[in-house]
């Protein structure tokens, strides 16, 4: 088990906090997914998905909403 968290340069409106939650949330080998504030923090199997991939991931999704990283 394992648990990377971010923290997010600015606060997520609702739309965006729903479509992450979606998003990494339903990826094969992720426990949850908890974003408040300018943080997410995403627990996972690290057998089913690696550290690297899922911060790869997380960092592009946000990206893509207009988020960056603090």
């Amino acid at each position: 088990m394992g648990k990377i968290s971010f923290n997010v340069a600015k606060e997520f409106c609702a739309e965006c906090s729903l479509a992450l939650r979606r998003f990494i949330g339903g990826m094969d080998g992720v426990d949850s997914i908890d974003v408040e504030k300018g943080r997410i923090a995403v627990s996972f199997d690290n057998s089913k998905i690696s550290e690297e991939k899922l911060k790869k991931l997380t960092m592009e999704s946000m990206e893509k909403l207009g988020y960056k990283l603090s």
